[in-house]
């Protein structure tokens, strides 16, 4: 079968490998559709810094059909179709435990197709215990939905303390993560959305799945955003920062209340200091990561009934390359999903 690997650093290539056989309590998945990831990007340039072995199949957001079952596994038909919870805990600690496999006390950040193989490939072979039945939910819009949904609806259940009726949120960056928190703010909170980004084509996309109030990403944007949510000490009750570069953690601390959230949702390497005088009084700052199973299927079910949908640049799995470079190069907008079939 064909699959897509991480090879080396800064190397990915479609090679041929055997089908895998599922083990005790594994699956073999007939892929469907894979989503590439702008974390993927770190991924590729620096695994070893990320204790990530290689060679291993990249593609950490993956739906498709059950193909075949290991020994053991129960509950499972083949030919359902189903989507990867990516994150494997340890199963041991307390975090995993309390079925928050994203707070993993014993293994590092890691899981399909980050570290071991993942879904950009004909088949795939994981444990049953990470799938999500999705019904006649497509498979191209359910493997965006297990990260680029999942991601922003555990930051907004994370800030959700803010999110009342009349409140305002921010969300920074409209690109994969960012035009689905749009959508799922819209579906789940009665807040006001303003959409900031660098794109007007993803600010337009903003206005079209829901923000009421977009903003360009530049030197002035703080400004702007400030005279639609007024003056400090007031504020926005929320800033997703679906970027986390430097510039836009600093307008996310610029614009945020007192007693108001900030989510850094994004990798790009930005620092906020907290302290005293750094931030208004009262301010929160959390980091989250991915979400939970738990959450997988709450995100399953708003996009089986329609309140939200990931927009899609479909590519065939000998364009896989091209998906990612698109993807640096800031050509992708909303999600690039890999089609195997």
């Amino acid at each position: 079968m064909q699959a897509f690997r991480l090879v080396a650093p800064h190397t990915a290539n479609l090679v041929t490998v055997d089908r895998p056989k599922p083990g005790a309590g594994e699956v073999l998945l007939k892929v469907g559709a894979a989503g590439a990831c702008h974390s993927d990007l770190h991924v590729l340039d620096a695994p070893d810094a990320l204790g990530m072995p290689m060679p291993f199949t990249l593609g950490h957001e993956t739906a498709g059909w059950i193909e075949a079952v290991g020994e053991g596994v129960t509950g499972f038909d083949a030919g359902e179709a189903v989507a990867v919870y990516g994150i494997v805990g340890c199963g041991r600690c307390v975090a995993c435990l309390a079925g928050r496999d994203n707070e993993c006390r014993n293994t590092a950040p890691g899981g399909i197709g980050l570290g071991r193989d993942g879904g950009m490939a004909e088949f795939v072979v994981v444990p049953a215990r990470q799938l999500v039945p999705i019904g006649d939910l497509d498979v191209t819009q359910a493997a965006p939905l297990t990260d680029a949904a999942l991601t922003p609806y555990h930051a907004i259940q994370l800030t959700k303390r803010n999110l009342r009726p009349g409140s305002t949120c921010v969300v920074i960056g409209v690109g994969g993560l960012g035009h689905m928190a749009v959508q799922i703010l819209g579906a789940t909170t009665a807040t006001r959305i303003i959409a900031v980004d660098t794109r007007e084509d993803a600010l337009k996309l903003a206005t079209e799945v829901g923000a009421h109030h977009t903003v360009r990403s530049d030197a002035g944007a703080a400004g702007a955003i400030r005279k639609l949510v007024g003056p400090a000490p007031g504020g926005a009750d929320v800033v997703l920062d679906c970027v986390g570069a430097q510039a836009t953690v600093d307008i996310a601390r610029a614009v945020v209340t007192t007693g108001g959230d900030i989510a850094i949702v994004g990798l790009a390497g930005g620092a906020l200091p907290v302290g005293f005088g750094t931030l208004p009084m009262e301010a929160r700052v959390v980091v989250p990561f991915w979400g939970t199973k738990a959450e997988l299927r709450d995100v399953i079910a708003l996009g089986q009934t329609g309140a939200i949908k990931a927009h899609v640049q479909t590519f065939a799995l000998a364009d896989a390359k091209r998906a990612y470079d698109d993807l640096r190069e800031g050509r992708v907008q909303g999600r690039a999903v890999v089609v195997p079939g």
